[in-house]
């Protein structure tokens, strides 16, 4: 076995998502699980009609043990609200479930994680998606749109539009809102990641 397999192993194969929740933790298919505080599960029902997936835990979300819940997160809350989105009613997940980061002094900074890393990760997101059975996935940002898009796939050119998954069913793809957090051009991007979010809930209905 090599030191690090893939999460395919620990991932359950039958069950709900509380099995998956509660043995996610002992994941030790790639090397984040050494520095992360813990790993950091999908949240909302079950059977949500949308789920939207993100890149992997931020420091908030390493800390708290909980989806989207710093800046990103907070910004998606304004976003889901703008677009006419109920979160509690969509399922919210990562496309890694541990914070890959690096150190400037006492703080923890996001780093983009390897592709190595998103395949080996890849099994927990797979699973989540056929408990869930969505009807449509946005796919929010460069690494969620690796795992499910394919490494060639380029959000900014394919953002906002009607998609299909590899394995079947719709998405639609919009960058992180994480990226939209940073922009210089704050007013302009958040307006065109809520206008991404309305094409879905278009899509839906």
């Amino acid at each position: 076995m090599t030191k690090y397999p893939g999460a395919q192993e620990w991932v359950p194969r039958d069950g709900g998502m509380r099995k998956v929740r509660a043995v996610l933790g002992d994941c030790r298919g790639c090397d984040l699980w050494e520095d992360a505080e813990q790993a950091v599960p999908g949240e909302g029902p079950v059977r949500a009609r949308m789920m939207l997936v993100g890149e992997t835990p931020g420091d908030h979300e390493d800390k708290e043990g909980h989806v989207f819940v710093g800046p990103a997160g907070h910004l998606l809350d304004k976003a889901l609200v703008e677009a006419g989105i109920d979160r509690s009613a969509v399922y919210l997940t990562n496309a890694v479930k541990h914070f890959r980061f690096e150190r400037q002094g006492k703080r923890r900074i996001h780093k983009t994680p390897a592709a190595s890393q998103i395949t080996a990760c890849h099994p927990w997101l797979r699973r989540e998606l056929e408990i869930v059975k969505p009807s449509l996935v946005v796919v929010m940002g460069s690494v969620a749109a690796k795992a499910l898009l394919g490494s060639t796939f380029r959000v900014t050119q394919e953002r906002g539009k009607r998609l299909e998954l590899p394995g079947g069913g719709l998405a639609v793809a919009t960058v992180h809102p994480s990226a939209v957090v940073r922009s210089d051009e704050f007013r302009r991007d958040f307006a065109r990641f809520v206008d991404d979010l309305r094409v879905a809930v278009g899509l839906l209905d």
